[in-house]
C-alpha cells in the first residue's frame, strides 16, 4: 500500500500529464482507497499551495486562460444551459461562478466548462444529483469569469448574452 506522500506524488503526476480531469473515486480505485482518502490528500496538496482545483468532471491543475474578465448574467434556471453554449460556440471557456450571498459572502464554484460536451455533462450532473445553481440563491443574478483569447472574441460574448437578455447591465 502507498503511503500518503507517495500518492500525493502520483496523483501530481497523473495531473501533470493528463488535459482531462481525474474523479477523487478513479484515483481510489488505482491506489486502492477510499475516495475520502483522496479527498484528504488532494486538500493537503492545495494547503501546500498546489493549483489544484475541483471541478465538476473531477480534479485538474489550474488552467491559466490567455485572457480573462469578469460578466455580470442574470437568467433562470432553465437558460443556464443556452447562456454557457452561447459563451462556449464563441470559443470562451466558463472557468467559473460566482453569487454575493446575503449570509455567506461570496460563494464561488468552478465550471472550467470549455465545449458543449462539458456543458452536457454539467447540466447531467446537475440533474442526476438534483443540484441547484448557485444564481437559485440570489434571484438569477450571477457573475462568471470568462478566458478568451481577442477582445474581439470578448465582445461577439458579451453581445450574444446581451441580445439574449442575460447579460446584466447598468440601465440609464
Amino acid at each position: 500500500m502507498l503511503t500518503s506522500a507517495e500518492r500525493q506524488a502520483q496523483i501530481r503526476s497523473a495531473l501533470a500529464d493528463n488535459n482531462a480531469p481525474i474523479t477523487a473515486t478513479q484515483f481510489g480505485q488505482r491506489f486502492g482507497v477510499s475516495r475520502q482518502t483522496v479527498v484528504g490528500d488532494i486538500a493537503l496538496m492545495r494547503a501546500r499551495g498546489e493549483g489544484i482545483i475541483a471541478t465538476p468532471q473531477g480534479y485538474q491543475y489550474e488552467e491559466k486562460s490567455r485572457h480573462e474578465a469578469v460578466i455580470v448574467c442574470r437568467h433562470t434556471p432553465e437558460q443556464a444551459r443556452e447562456e454557457m453554449n452561447t459563451v462556449v460556440d464563441l470559443g470562451g471557456t466558463m472557468i467559473d461562478v460566482l453569487v454575493e450571498h446575503p449570509v455567506y459572502g461570496q460563494m464561488r464554484g468552478q465550471l472550467q466548462v470549455k465545449t458543449r460536451t462539458d456543458v452536457n455533462l454539467f447540466m447531467g450532473h446537475l440533474r442526476q444529483r438534483e443540484g441547484h445553481l448557485l444564481s437559485e440563491l440570489t434571484d438569477g443574478v450571477h457573475l462568471h469569469t470568462i478566458g478568451y483569447d481577442t477582445p474581439e472574441q470578448l465582445t461577439a460574448i458579451k453581445d450574444a448574452l446581451r441580445a439574449k437578455g442575460f447579460l446584466f447591465e447598468e440601465v440609464g
